[in-house]
């Protein structure tokens, strides 16, 4: 026995409709996402020594900065994407998180790079000493 097809109700070509405007806004903001990637960062990885040269305004002036430590972290993906810089300042630990993509980040260098076999690197905090500015794992 055959079933007679019935009609999509209204409901269900309007949930049709909210679904198809959803997808073309998503296409849009990855649009606009796409444009605002940064290309000209050297690319590194975690457990890498960098140097990231960052923009800071005072008042009317604007200076570099350089911050050089160890990358313990990298989350995100997009423009959302962030890294965790980690060094040892008159001993005590000062971590500083930067978007990747941030306009105020004029460049970064990798000074060494690391062997790890973690993504995030947070043991690194409970050591003390020059274990805490080495990363190397056997």
């Amino acid at each position: 026995m055959k079933r007679a097809k019935s009609r999509p109700s209204a409901v269900d070509v309007e949930q049709a409709l909210d679904n198809l405007d959803r997808r073309e806004t998503m296409n849009v903001i990855e649009k606009l996402e796409k444009e605002q990637l940064r290309t000209d960062l050297v690319p590194f990885k975690v457990g890498d020594s960098v140097k990231v040269h960052s923009r800071i305004k005072e008042g009317d002036r604007e200076r570099i900065q350089v911050f050089s430590g160890i990358v313990i972290n990298k989350q995100g993906r997009g423009l959302r994407e962030t890294f965790t810089v980690r060094r040892i300042s008159y001993g005590e630990g000062v971590e500083r998180v930067y978007p990747v993509n941030s306009p105020f980040i004029q460049k970064i260098e990798v000074e060494r790079e690391g062997s790890v076999r973690r993504a995030k690197l947070y043991y690194l905090r409970k050591r003390v000493g020059k274990t805490a500015t080495k990363v190397e794992e056997a």
